[in-house]
């Protein structure tokens, strides 16, 4: 036992040892610099060498910008050549059709647009082919605009969000960003690593815990509910602000793992009544019109509540968000347009306008 209490004589003084007691604080050495030798007769100046300027970290707007490239440069391309004379005519609204059909706006998206755009041709007594790019960014905007409904967490803590997704989409990427984004709000954030089927899904949300300093409930084998039921009751016993609740990725049609997601879900409102206070669908912009498919069969098993678009910088089918307003309009929190970690932010949806555009 250490004798704390027991005053004891000085010991003889001894060389200091090169071993240090182990602390949970990982210990960095100081460089040893020598004393230099007195040399009277020769001055040594060292050189002045100018420090390195980090380079300037582009804005959000400019990377949702370069995310956007590929749709804007097939849909950029093709309106250019709409917008760039003549008159508004039928064989116009006939171009202009085929246009947003392949930027993967969907039907019902472009047959709307079509038919808001001729009602403000009509009403601003527009006549030359160039003034209908606005009426388009503004029809396109009262479109989309409804989606941008920012994430409201206040007043419940904790606050569950619940995630869901196909393999692939970027689900557990997704919450390892979401935790950096919450902590930079001022946030506690812990994770449950909910995903016990996919080889390697606990290891790599572990993988994020660690990155962002986070805390990790998770099972070596075991149920997924229980996992999720564990992490909440853990949050509420350290007063964590916010868990991000990982699940096993799943195709629609898979009947058997949809039915495990709902039992995942009851299992969270045993733990917290009032949660998931947040059911996040992720999507794969890449996927283009079958994430239609994906957010009807999720929000009729979970009742989704939001949604975050990943990889929108490597497609060029970002248009479908125009058919997700249209057909299945769950507000959509967060888009990703790159691999950085700061890449995951809030949806705008002037930002986006814009940026498809200009």
């Amino acid at each position: 036992m250490f004798s704390f209490f027991k005053k004891k004589s000085a010991p003889p003084a001894t060389p200091a040892s090169s071993e240090t007691p182990a602390t949970n604080t990982t210990a960095i050495a100081e460089p040893h610099i020598a004393d230099a030798p007195s040399t009277p007769e020769t001055a040594v100046i060292a050189p002045v060498v100018a420090e390195a300027v980090p380079p300037k970290k582009p804005s959000w707007t400019e990377r949702l910008k370069a995310g956007l490239s590929k749709t804007r440069d097939k849909l950029g391309k093709s309106l250019a050549g709409l917008f760039g004379g003549g008159k508004i005519d039928e064989d116009l609204y006939d171009e202009l059709e085929t246009v947003l059909l392949t930027a993967d706006m969907g039907v019902d998206a472009t047959l709307h647009l079509l038919k808001d755009v001729r009602e403000r041709v009509s009403l601003r007594g527009l006549k030359d082919a160039a003034e209908l790019k606005g009426a388009l960014k503004d029809s396109l905007n009262d479109l989309i605009g409804p989606l941008e409904q920012p994430l409201d967490i206040a007043g419940r803590k904790p606050y569950v969000i619940m995630m869901a997704g196909v393999n692939g989409a970027g689900k557990t990427t997704s919450i390892g960003k979401l935790a950096k984004y919450f902590q930079s709000q001022g946030k506690s954030v812990l994770l449950a690593a909910g995903d016990t089927f996919r080889a390697a899904a606990r290891e790599q949300l572990i993988a994020w815990g660690e990155r962002n300093n986070v805390t990790v409930i998770a099972q070596q084998s075991g149920d997924s509910a229980a996992v999720c039921f564990d992490a909440i009751k853990a949050a509420q016993a350290r007063g964590i602000d916010i868990v991000l609740a990982d699940t096993a990725g799943r195709l629609p049609t898979q009947l058997h793992l949809m039915e495990e997601i709902k039992k995942v879900k009851r299992v969270i409102q045993k733990a917290l009544p009032e949660a998931p206070h947040e059911v996040m669908l992720v999507l794969d912009a890449n996927i283009g019109q079958n994430a239609i498919n994906q957010v009807k069969v999720f929000d009729e098993a979970l009742g989704l509540t939001g949604l975050i678009l990943t990889k929108l910088d490597g497609t060029a089918k970002g248009g479908v968000i125009a058919a997700i307003a249209k057909q299945n309009p769950v507000p959509l929190r967060f888009v990703g347009v790159g691999e950085s970690i700061d890449d995951l932010r809030p949806f705008n949806a002037r930002d986006y306008v814009d940026a498809l555009f200009d």
